[in-house]
């Protein structure tokens, strides 16, 4: 199906803690997610970013940097500035009591999870009418072999030993066993003499499967049979089978889900077939390179009404695609910069194809009910609570706290500076709080913010300079040695990668902007 829109947003994607600074800048995408205030951050080139009134200066980003394990390069400044950014957000709001539900800024934030719930029932209903409900022919198609079933008993071959002699006493005892069995007692059988533990205990039941799944000879064997029939010894490479082919009435279930499945991916390719046809698709002499520049930095394409390609209903411009592109995971927005050109018409080609599917079901008056609605509205919130309290940014706390709005400003900014502190220590003690997609949508909509490249910049030039100071000092302190210290490489040059007491490549985790 051509529906990538089940990215689940509302639900926060938990961070690993990276490993390695490459792994780190793959997860990273860069996204400024800037608006307003741009004239007053060029005027101070020694703040990095803005969050409502408060400001994250160029000295503050490149001690929280210089002082960490992090890797010392642009993408990491700029993604913990925009960290920051949501902390702070979320602070003002808690100052605030402020639940962010504004309908009309929520529900634009939302709009993947209401499209994904309108997409879902559509396919529902399509699905429906593909498959049907008519299952009288699959007795006959299960005969045929459309789908088979299979249970069987393994004598199995002996391990080290394939002398003639001793195979033949495999088969002698398979023949054994095969002198007592019946259709009935099959499945009690198995679970005394099978040497197969995959299927033993399952009275040597292998399920549903498709031809060309079995080995060769076993498959033979079986399509040998009528359904109700058992097997003469079969002989294959793990020993000797004895094959019980179930009749249909056995197999029931898991038959018709199988051929329901077949005929359901049939019904999918055409109709992805027909989306791409009535679609009509075209990329403009810029569509490929204008996707890149889009990817690079969504924000800035927000109203970028420049057409990447053009469709039967109307252009796909770069605002659409940017809108698309911030739902899918982090890791993919930034391999499209660099993808082959062969790749991107099929991504934009998916886009597309979820739009017209989307208009068909608005066409079908596919509508979500009030209980619906009100349950994604309500988990979204939800997440708001959990990120205030995994901040420690409780607005009942704030308000005991502190008298005026203010006030409660201040000890809100105070909490986010003291929890990023912990986060970045080279010893973190706080663990990343991932703010999903719509939720930072919503803030950014609500309240100012701003991010300086500038800043940025500076930002990172003075963290390499603390860094650098720091290691130095930390040389100078150890002791000379000509026994590599603990966790020294041999040979290893102080403050070098591996080196006693260098930083590991690894950086504290970042969030997916």
């Amino acid at each position: 199906m051509p529906v990538p829109i089940d990215v689940s947003p509302l639900r926060a994607r938990r961070r690993a803690r990276f490993q390695s600074a490459s792994i780190l800048l793959l997860a990273l995408v860069a996204a400024a997610g800037c608006r307003g205030l741009s004239e007053a951050l060029t005027a101070h080139v020694d703040v990095a970013a803005r969050a409502g009134n408060d400001e994250l200066s160029v000295t503050r980003l490149a001690t929280l940097v210089g002082h960490s394990r992090a890797p010392l390069q642009k993408e990491f400044v700029r993604q913990l500035a925009l960290l920051w950014v949501d902390y702070q957000l979320l602070g003002r709001a808690a100052a605030h009591g402020d639940t962010l539900n504004d309908p009309k800024i929520e529900d634009e934030a939302l709009w993947p999870i209401f499209a994904n719930a309108r997409a879902k029932h559509w396919v529902d209903t399509l699905t429906k009418g593909w498959v049907g409900g008519d299952s009288a022919g699959y007795a006959a198609r299960y005969a045929k072999g459309d789908a088979l079933a299979a249970w069987h008993i393994l004598i199995a071959a002996p391990k080290g030993d394939t002398s003639a002699a001793k195979l033949d006493s495999v088969r002698h005892k398979a023949e054994a066993v095969r002198a007592k069995l019946t259709p009935e007692n099959f499945a009690d059988m198995a679970k005394k003499n099978s040497q197969d533990p995959g299927s033993q205990f399952r009275g040597g039941d292998l399920g549903v499967f498709n031809k060309g799944q079995m080995v060769p000879d076993f498959e033979h064997a079986l399509l040998a049979l009528t359904p109700g029939q058992i097997s003469g010894p079969v002989k294959t490479q793990f020993g000797y089978h004895l094959i019980y082919r179930p009749t249909y009435a056995q197999a029931r279930d898991k038959v018709n889900k199988t051929l329901q499945q077949g005929t359901l991916q049939v019904a999918e390719s055409l109709y992805v077939i027909k989306l791409d046809s009535v679609a009509k698709m075209q990329l403009t002499s810029t569509g490929i390179a204008l996707t890149r520049t889009v990817a690079k930095d969504l924000d800035a394409h927000k109203t970028d009404k420049t057409p990447i390609a053009t469709t039967a209903s109307g252009p796909l411009t770069a605002a659409d695609f940017a809108k698309w592109l911030s739902i899918f995971p982090p890791a993919l927005r930034q391999q499209l910069p660099t993808a082959p050109d062969s790749v991107i018409p099929g991504f934009l080609r998916n886009i597309v194809r979820n739009e017209t599917m989307l208009r068909q079901a608005d066409s079908a008056h596919v509508v979500l009910d009030t209980t619906e609605t009100n349950q994604i509205r309500s988990t979204f919130t939800s997440l708001i609570v959990k990120a205030w309290t995994q901040l420690g940014l409780d607005p009942k706390v704030l308000a005991d706290s502190g008298k005026t709005p203010a006030d409660r400003e201040r000890l809100a900014a105070a909490h986010v500076e003291s929890f990023l502190d912990r986060l970045l220590a080279p010893q973190p003690s706080a663990r990343l709080v991932d703010i999903p997609q719509p939720l930072e949508n919503v803030l950014r909509e609500k309240y100012e913010s701003e991010v300086s490249e500038t800043g940025l910049d500076r930002a990172l030039t003075r963290a390499k300079e603390i860094r650098r100071q720091s290691d130095s000092t930390r040389v100078a302190k150890e002791p000379p040695s000509a026994v590599p210290l603990p966790g020294a490489m041999p040979g290893a040059m102080p403050g070098a990668p591996g080196a006693a007491g260098a930083p590991p490549a690894s950086g504290p985790p970042v969030p997916k902007h």
